[in-house]
């Protein structure tokens, strides 16, 4: 496995801001994902070379320094002021705790952040190999403004002086930063700058979308997947031909970044875990296997294979006895050693080693015993596309966890697998073909193994010309940046502090190659070949044309949206098929009911206007209600406009109903309505008058509804108004009802009986205030079912809600 997926890091190794924590917290490893995206999101990449210094602090008097924390001097990398930060007797551990810390973050301005890779070291003074250095590195923000290892050393080795750290009561600390510069995000334009769009990071995609980006770029693989087929009712975060179609073609047609959603939903890899459980070589096996299998059949059967196959033989031969075993194998990417190789030929020069079976390793044949052998590998054929994975992660058995390897490793611009005679090939190899091949991309990896960053340099035409595909953001690169920066291993810092120790300091590179991709000269013409819309479908292409409309469009409202306001209009027969269903308290949910998009200098006629198409009422027997939000959280009709309100523009009256809610106008449309149930003039309204709605409670079936509104006279008692409830609700005129005002609903329920003998203004009761009313409950009664009354049922319906959102 080429990647490993992350793991979390030992205590000593444990990366944490330096906020001091009680000892429980501060044994616990920081959650790897924090370190792994803080260098994922676009914001944070590196666009420029890394400017990088090292800086010695010689700490005299140690044993004698006061207070728990202490800071080193203030020292420039970058452009930056940095500082080294220590706990000389533990953050709380009995570790020495150090941190990297920005000098100036309470001067910078709000927003501010920066990128550095980093090393820590406490050096030993009387064996230099033995000094103690940790890298990592981190998004420096407001927030997290140090960071490093709260656990870098026991200090019972720090002050033990044999130990070689502590000498002559002095510590000697150094930091080695490397600070990256970023681009602009919000002014580059990729496909501006460079003809080519990137894929937006999901996350924990990075990896995923370097690889793609390889794919796309190797048109013969790009002509094959428009040719597969697929038809207008498939699914893309179902089907994976489709949904890598659509990717595609919005890669090769689209004007900004893509999302990958749908085809990491197509894979069944739908979160973040999932992406943290695969690695490139794992992700490139899965998408070609899927492929293959989805063009069986089809036109274009056979593509994966022709592209990415080639073939070896496993031997075994006897040196004393005429006996020798081949098996044939096939593979879609080779895995090459970087540990003890200084480029690729010495890879394949390792891969093609002759092991010695003798001694207590002889082989044991079938016919012949045991017998001195040797054992090894050469090639049949290699692929037109040569994938190989740089074995960058290994397994350290003495440290008992997952290292890289960040050794320097060179690889060419061009590739010659016949060298030295085709020592690499079988004796039964077909050596009519060259084996020829030049480099068409470099997929990096940069960071540590606990986390980082995955990046590709492509050529998509193999010219001269490469470019870097770093998530969203596309730049153009020279060939020293794709290659030799991308080789590892260590250069030379300028010192900023001599200090300590003057010789030459070598600074590890993190950002490293760790896949190459490699196209066989005989075979390029066929395979970067030209992709225009007639190699996809017909019914692909007015999928994706509908959708960019459709995106354009949407688009475009966006950018017009502070030229228009939505005003939602809500209206009684949205209360009757909402209440009891949907919702239960209040009276409507504003995002179920129609929507009326009126630009904003228009007069408030307008809308009556578009409602009268709409429903058929007219203007004149339009009357609309502003909502509010009262402090108890309940949201209810207040007041009608006023005649002024309505000669005003959509603009000005989005402004005086309620400045929160944006682009938006909520408006509760009362309509009278005759008994032959045509719409009548509104009525006039005093300060006497008080709008109520009216919702009916069966205990028996434990139903609530909405039954409608009445006006009623401030001074008026609900005694006036018992036969037209009983009406409204289909009971005899003389039914005994008994009536709750429903007051709020959070945090709990408040819902109190109103007493008929009262007028309303004693009762406190308002425009937009709700009754809930019922049968009197019989005494003694069996029917009356659970919840017997309207605060109980209330009672009962907040809690179940309560309940799901808990589950939600």
């Amino acid at each position: 496995m080429m990647t490993p997926p992350p793991v979390e890091p030992e205590e000593d190794e444990m990366l944490v801001p330096h906020q001091e924590l009680p000892a429980a917290d501060a044994a616990q490893p920081m959650e790897v994902v924090a370190q792994t995206e803080a260098v994922s999101t676009a914001e944070s990449q590196p666009a420029e070379d890394p400017q990088t210094s090292r800086f010695t602090w010689t700490i005299e008097n140690f044993t004698r320094i006061n207070g728990k924390k202490h800071y080193s001097e203030a020292f420039v990398v970058g452009g930056y002021k940095w500082r080294v930060l220590i706990f000389p007797t533990g953050n709380n551990v009995d570790h020495l705790s150090m941190y990297l810390d920005v000098a100036d973050s309470a001067n910078l301005p709000y927003g501010w952040s920066r990128y550095a890779q980093f090393s820590l070291a406490v050096v030993n003074q009387i064996q230099q190999k033995y000094t103690i250095r940790k890298d990592t590195q981190h998004q420096f923000n407001a927030r997290e403004s140090d960071w490093g290892f709260t656990s870098f050393m026991p200090l019972s080795e720090l002050y033990d002086p044999s130990r070689g750290y502590l000498v002559d009561d002095t510590v000697v600390v150094e930091a080695e930063v490397a600070v990256r510069k970023m681009v602009d995000y919000w002014t580059y334009d990729s496909k501006k700058e460079t003809g080519y769009v990137g894929l937006k990071n999901q996350g924990a995609t990075c990896y995923m979308n370097s690889l793609l980006q390889t794919l796309y770029h190797t048109p013969y693989f790009r002509k094959a997947v428009y040719h597969m087929p697929t038809t207008e009712n498939d699914i893309p975060s179902g089907s994976i031909p489709l949904a890598l179609q659509s990717l595609f073609y919005k890669l090769q047609y689209s004007d900004n970044s893509i999302a990958t959603k749908e085809l990491t939903k197509s894979f069944g890899w739908d979160t973040y875990d999932s992406f943290m459980q695969h690695d490139v070589q794992e992700l490139n096996r899965v998408l070609c296997e899927k492929l293959e299998d989805k063009m069986k059949g089809t036109v274009v059967e056979g593509t994966i294979e022709q592209l990415f196959e080639g073939h070896h033989i496993n031997y075994i031969e006897c040196i004393n006895v005429d006996y020798k075993s081949n098996r044939k194998e096939s593979f879609y990417d080779l895995q090459l050693d970087v540990k003890g190789c200084r480029d690729v030929y010495a890879s394949f020069d390792k891969y093609v080693e002759v092991e010695r079976l003798e001694g207590d390793n002889k082989y044991q044949s079938e016919i012949h015993g045991l017998q001195d052998a040797k054992k090894g590998v050469l090639f049949l054929d290699f692929p037109p596309v040569l994938q190989l994975q740089l074995k960058r992660f290994e397994y350290d058995y003495m440290r008992d966890t997952m290292v890289k390897i960040n050794d320097r490793y060179e690889f060419p611009l061009q590739l010659d697998l016949d060298r030295d005679d085709g020592k690499y090939l079988a004796p039964d190899a077909d050596r009519s073909i060259r084996n020829l091949y030049t480099l068409h991309s470099v997929l990096v990896h940069s960071g540590g193994v606990h986390g980082g960053h995955y990046y590709a340099f492509i050529r998509p035409t193999l010219s001269d010309q490469w470019y870097k595909f770093d998530d969203e953001r596309v730049t153009k690169e020279d060939t020293k940046k794709a290659l030799e920066e991308q080789y590892g291993g260590e250069e030379e810092l300028p010192q900023i502090n001599p200090g300590f120790n003057n010789a030459p300091f070598k600074f590890t590179k993190y950002s490293n190659a760790y896949m190459l991709v490699y196209i066989r000269e005989s075979d390029k013409d066929k395979i970067m070949c030209n992709v225009d819309e007639k190699d996809i479908a017909e019914h692909l292409r007015a999928r994706l044309k509908k959708e960019q409309g459709e995106k354009e469009h949407k688009k475009k409202e966006k950018a017009e949206a502070h030229l228009y306001t939505i005003i939602k209009v809500a209206r009684d027969e949205n209360l009757k098929e909402q209440i009891g269903k949907d919702i239960y308290f209040d009276l409507v949910d504003h995002e179920k009911v129609c929507n009326f998009r009126i630009q904003k200098q228009l007069p408030f006629t307008t809308l009556k206007e578009e409602v009268a198409k709409e429903y058929g009422i007219p203007v004149q027997f339009q009357r609309y209600w502003l909502w509010a939000k009262r402090q108890n959280h309940t949201y209810r009709p207040n007041r009608p406009l006023t005649p002024l309100e309505e000669t005003q523009s959509v603009g000005q009256l989005r402004e005086v109903s309620n400045k929160a809610h944006n682009a938006e106008l909520k408006l509760f449309l009362e309509v009278e309505l005759g008994l032959d149930l045509r719409p009548l003039p509104p009525p006039e309204k005093s300060k006497e008058d008080i709008l109520l709605f009216f919702k009916l409670y069966n205990p028996e079936k434990g139903e609530l509804c909405f039954v409608g509104r009445l006006f009623v006279k401030a001074l008026g008692k609900p005694s006036d108004i018992l036969s037209k409830l009983n009406e409204m609700a289909g009971f005899t005129p003389n039914e005994e009802i008994e009536l709750y005002e429903e007051i709020k609903f959070e945090p709990n329920v408040m819902c109190e009986h109103i007493d008929k003998k009262l007028t309303f203004r004693s009762s406190q009761l308002e425009d937009g205030d709700i009754v809930c009313f019922q049968k009197s409950p019989l005494p003694d009664s069996d029917t009356q079912g659970r919840y017997p009354d309207v605060p109980s049922y209330l009672e009962y319906v907040h809690n179940r809600q309560a309940k799901t959102e808990e589950r939600g």
